[in-house]
């Protein structure tokens, strides 16, 4: 099932769908150069901040794909997706992922 075949065609909005694609492209811009300064969001330690970003990143890569062009925000993922905690979370989700549409 796509992510738009529950949505009536009456409701769907393609320049939207462009405008927040454009959004996100300039947050993974601004994060990209944040993450220029370090291992982490805030620098050299992991932070709650790390912790807040993981979802936005890991929904986000699902529809609208980050991997091609935004070298550090993949590398960070990568990274936050390394440590055991994270490891778990996903872990524990991985049988609801099916219900998330896309």
């Amino acid at each position: 099932m796509s992510a738009t075949s529950y949505v009536p065609e009456d409701k769907r909005d393609p320049f939207g769908v462009e405008q927040a694609r454009a959004q996100m492209e300039t947050a993974y811009a601004l994060a990209d150069d944040q993450l220029r300064a370090g291992p982490w969001a805030m620098g050299d330690d992991f932070t709650l901040a790390d912790c807040a970003a993981l979802p936005a990143l890991f929904y986000g890569d699902k529809v609208a794909p980050f991997a091609k062009r935004w070298s550090h925000v993949t590398a960070y993922f990568e990274r936050l997706k390394g440590r055991p905690s994270v490891e778990r979370v996903l872990a524990e989700a991985a049988p609801y992922m099916k219900m998330f549409p896309g």
